[in-house]
């Protein structure tokens, strides 16, 4: 399992529905009524399947999220292991920062905050959160040169992208090793998601030596130690994820990876 859809009607993530326990009878995604009640169909077709076989199991790659198997009416009568993901750490390690800067042609001196997203205009990613966060540490925090550091498809055009610090756009880094020079770069990385099950590059961050924040959602809190390794923030506060921002570039926190990674 890498999201809740194996384990509910049709959705990826539930956020605070808990339908999937029972029968996904009335789901969040099909307000209206409907001729046909797509998520109990899909839940009814999964059930069926997954009760032909004797000897099924179930692997997540998050603590919560195989807590949340052991509770769905899919799953609840299924062996379920909870098995966390591998990372390369010969790849994914502490190095030099200077010397991941001037690989990226960053300026040793500035304090860089960092944050990466498949498609960062997803509203899943918390993009507003994140900007609504640092127009708030734009006001309140002592730094002078700082500096954000984006990985991803930032939107369809880049002039609309306003931030209140200067802004590095990288685009999609299409080998690990570019993304472990983007987190050894980084004084703080920041990973807003409002839905996420696990969060890898939260764990390839960590690895890096480079603290994370985020929301406490999901998976995230198996990998993040509140204050020692990064900082669980107040689910969609943008005041706290500012609040934990400065927190580790002020402690300057160290990230690393919590046992059993």
């Amino acid at each position: 399992m890498h999201d809740m859809w194996t384990i509910t009607g049709g959705c990826h993530h539930s956020f605070t529905c808990e339908e999937y326990k029972a029968h996904c009878n009335s789901c969040q995604v099909f307000p209206r009524k409907t001729l046909i009640n797509w998520p109990k169909r899909q839940f009814n077709k999964k059930l069926k399947i997954y009760n032909s076989y004797e000897k099924l199991f179930f692997a997540s790659p998050s603590e919560w999220l195989a807590n949340c198997a052991k509770q769905s009416g899919l799953t609840s009568n299924k062996p379920i292991w909870y098995i966390p993901n591998i990372l390369d750490t010969t790849i994914f390690k502490e190095i030099n920062k200077k010397t991941a800067r001037s690989a990226l042609n960053i300026n040793e001196n500035e304090v860089i905050i960092a944050f990466s997203a498949f498609s960062v205009s997803s509203p899943y990613k918390g993009w507003i959160e994140l900007q609504r966060a640092l127009e708030i540490l734009k006001e309140t925090m002592s730094w002078d040169d700082v500096s954000i550091l984006i990985t991803g498809s930032a939107t369809n055009n880049l002039n609309e992208v306003v931030l209140p610090f200067k802004t590095k756009f990288l685009g999609f880094l299409k080998d690990e090793y570019s993304m472990s020079l983007v987190f050894n770069a980084a004084d703080v990385f920041v990973a807003p998601s409002l839905a996420e099950t696990f969060g890898y590059v939260i764990m390839e961050a960590l690895s890096c030596g480079t603290p994370v924040v985020a929301f406490e959602v999901g998976g995230i809190s198996d990998q993040i130690m509140h204050k020692h390794n990064g900082y669980l923030a107040k689910y969609r506060n943008a005041e706290d994820l500012a609040n934990g921002i400065s927190f580790c570039l002020e402690e300057r926190l160290k990230g690393y990876l919590l046992p059993g990674f």
